[in-house]
């Protein structure tokens, strides 16, 4: 079987988007590689995390040809259809929340991945136009695709309730996460990150983009109930927000127990995640939480936060709290911290949970669908 991706986020997004849509072509041509797997993409470009599915036999590119090559955003919303039916594709996948308009005029089976509507949940953290745009394209695309994968039943919801699809249009298939997160780091690459990024001996682990929406805030406030000998470390890509949660910290009396690190690479991650004892993950609002599964990976403990999938990422293991409660959060955190046999069951439980999440699994419940 031919199919189909779009493959601009695999190509210009080095995180979110991006990492998944690396995933689902590496596991796809890994556990299926008597399928071809054509990757349309609006323009070249050099992306280290590609090398690996580049290497493939079972892949290949399409870009826009011609004066197409000029109009390449135009290409991928409409042109691409005409290089859709010439490369005989039996699916096309819509790996980041859009499908081409005309799909159907294609004659081409479609199916889209929709990740979150956090724009219709949380409008506050989007510019009016953004949410109009997305508003148009992902209900475009859920209206027309022949199937809906989902990250999580949370997204599920939000697609059934915002935009009145049925039900049986959708199937919920989890994310997973790079496997490097569940190799256990060399105790000399572990030393190495630590003196590259100048770690404390004792600290609790964000991994996200430092915005609003993540909550990063709320670790900041906690950190006044907790030992001077832990501090934080963030890992994430900067917005404005960052100089907020700054100027708190300093406010507090705990900038010194802060770490942000905003160019953290790829390589990097799996030696930060195990060096840290905790993970902490209060966001607002998630599609699905790819940072706790790599922390569970990692084998540390997590505590995320109520009020969207994170339970579902997380599992019964995990810890959760609400995103507002500073002092409750303060409260899990010592109680793991001082207690080694809960970590050590955290951890545990954890590595069991993350079973559901293994690149078979997933890559066998996207063929279901196709087929």
């Amino acid at each position: 079987m031919k199919i189909g991706f779009d493959a601009k986020r695999a190509i210009q997004n080095n995180t979110g988007l991006g990492n998944y849509s690396r995933y689902i072509i590496e596991i796809l041509s890994k556990h299926y590689p008597g399928n071809q797997y054509i990757l349309f993409a609006p323009r070249k470009k050099e992306n280290v995390r590609l090398k690996s599915i580049l290497s493939q036999a079972n892949i290949s590119f399409v870009f826009p040809r011609g004066i197409a090559k000029a109009f390449s955003s135009l290409w991928r919303i409409w042109g691409i259809k005409s290089d859709i039916q010439k490369s005989h594709v039996a699916i096309y996948h819509g790996l980041s929340n859009e499908l081409p308009i005309g799909i159907r005029k294609t004659g081409v089976k479609s199916v889209v991945t929709v990740h979150d509507l956090i724009f219709l949940r949380y409008p506050q953290y989007y510019k009016p136009i953004d949410r109009f745009i997305y508003r148009l394209k992902f209900k475009y695309a859920c209206k027309k695709a022949d199937k809906i994968i989902a990250v999580s039943e949370c997204t599920k919801r939000d697609i059934v309730s915002f935009f009145r699809i049925p039900d049986e249009k959708i199937t919920v298939i989890y994310q997973g996460c790079h496997p490097n997160f569940g190799i256990k780091v060399p105790e000399e690459k572990r030393l190495e990150i630590t003196d590259k990024y100048n770690l404390p001996p004792r600290f609790i682990l964000f991994v996200g983009s430092i915005e609003a929406r993540k909550n990063l805030l709320l670790i900041v406030k906690a950190l006044r109930d907790i030992p001077e000998d832990i501090h934080l470390v963030a890992a994430g890509k900067s917005t404005p927000y960052q100089l907020e949660v700054e100027k708190y910290a300093e406010q507090l009396g705990v900038k010194s127990r802060l770490r942000i690190l905003n160019h953290v690479p790829f390589q990097d991650l799996p030696a930060l995640y195990q060096s840290a004892e905790l993970f902490v993950y209060p966001s607002f609002f998630e599609g699905f939480g790819i940072p706790v599964i790599e922390a569970l990976s990692s084998e540390i403990p997590v505590i995320a936060a109520t009020g969207s999938c994170l339970e579902e990422a997380g599992g019964r293991g995990s810890v959760y709290v609400n995103p507002t409660d500073a002092a409750g959060l303060s409260e899990r955190i010592m109680e793991i911290l001082n207690n080694r046999e809960r970590a050590d069951y955290m951890i545990e439980a954890g590595k069991e949970h993350v079973k559901r999440f293994s690149e078979a699994a997933i890559a066998s419940e996207i063929m279901h669908v196709y087929s």
